[in-house]
């Protein structure tokens, strides 16, 4: 189970709609994040990679959108579990080819 989010869906969408926002407003791309974070009470940096990462799910920007990353994360983890897997299948099928070759009982 993931870890628990800091900030609530609805603050981190907020966020980056007034980063949006204050952007067309002003029409310049520099300083916007600072300033909402600002009045937010957020970290600079962290409305910065929340924006980044709306501008690639929205297409504005090239990257893995986030359902992308959900996925390659759910990938990883079976790919984990299935060499896991595999090494288990692996460790017994050797100890039982050893069990035939040496007979039932091997205590030498």
């Amino acid at each position: 189970m993931p870890a628990p989010r800091k900030y609530p869906a609805e603050l981190r969408e907020r966020a980056v709609r007034l980063v949006f926002e204050t952007r067309e407003e002003s029409g310049e791309k520099r300083g916007a994040i600072g300033k909402v974070a600002t009045q937010l009470g957020l970290n600079p940096e962290m409305l910065r990679n929340w924006v980044n990462q709306a501008e690639i799910d929205q297409g504005r920007r090239t990257g893995l959108t986030t359902d992308e990353r959900r996925r390659m994360r759910e990938l990883e983890k079976e790919n984990r579990e299935l060499r896991r897997a595999n090494e288990i299948l692996k460790s017994a099928a050797i100890f039982m080819w050893n069990r035939r070759l040496c007979g039932l009982d091997c205590s030498a």
